[in-house]
């Protein structure tokens, strides 16, 4: 009882690493899209750095990954 309560609290972190890391990239993605939408309709030469901005924010959720990836681990 006690193991398979130990692997479901583990599996529940895990989840929770990837889920809340996704939440935070998404809302950080919403800010940062719309002020290089703003920026590119003014000047249409910030395309790349506006692109670029606008992918940072999943670099939290390979993070997020990782940290899941490790927590899976403690279940073997």
């Amino acid at each position: 009882m006690v193991e398979g309560l130990s692997t479901g609290l583990i599996a529940i972190g895990a989840g929770l690493a990837i889920g809340l890391s996704a939440i935070a990239s998404a809302m950080a993605e919403k800010a940062i899209g719309a002020a290089a939408v703003g920026a590119m309709a003014e000047k249409e030469s910030l395309f790349g750095k506006g692109l670029i901005l606008t992918v940072i924010p999943e670099t939290l959720v390979i993070f997020g990954m990782v940290v899941a990836i490790l927590i899976l681990g403690l279940a073997a």
